[in-house]
C-alpha cells in the first residue's frame, strides 16, 4: 500500500507540483491549501509524511507544527517543512519530527527524495 503524504500550501502551484510529483514517486497525496482546515485534514488522511508550509492563511505552519509536537497521536509524524522564508528554518530546528527543510522555490525530485527518505523511516 502507498504511504500516504499531505502537503499543506496556500499556492496552487506548489501544490500541484508536488502532488504531481510525489504521486509518480508511488505516493498516496492529499492537500490543503489553508491553515484552518489543516489540522483537520492532518486527523483525517493520518498522513505518513506532511509536507508543511510556513505561511499560511487561518493559522501558520509554526502553530500548526506546535500543536503536531504536543499531540500524542502526531508527535512523531515526520515533517518537511516548504518556505519561502529561509530564516523559519531556525524556528523549526528545535523539533525533531522535522525531517527535512526545503526553500521555495523548490526542485521536484528534491522533494521526492526528502519525502521519500522520510516515509522509508515510517514504522507501518
Amino acid at each position: 500500500m502507498a504511504k500516504k503524504v499531505l502537503v499543506i500550501d496556500d499556492e496552487p502551484e506548489t501544490l500541484s507540483l508536488a502532488k504531481s510529483s510525489l504521486e509518480q514517486g508511488g505516493f498516496e497525496v492529499h492537500t490543503c491549501d489553508n491553515g484552518r482546515q489543516a489540522w483537520e485534514e492532518i486527523v483525517k488522511v493520518k498522513p505518513d509524511v506532511l509536507v508543511l508550509d510556513v505561511m499560511l492563511p487561518g493559522i501558520d505552519g509554526y502553530a500548526l507544527q506546535i500543536k503536531i509536537a504536543s499531540e500524542p497521536t502526531t508527535k512523531d509524524l515526520p515533517v518537511v517543512v516548504l518556505t519561502a522564508l529561509e530564516p523559519a528554518k531556525t524556528l523549526f530546528q528545535k523539533f525533531p519530527q522535522v525531517v527535512g527543510f526545503m526553500s521555495k522555490p523548490f526542485k521536484a525530485e528534491e522533494l521526492l527524495r526528502m519525502v521519500a527518505d522520510a516515509a522509508a523511516k515510517v514504522v507501518g
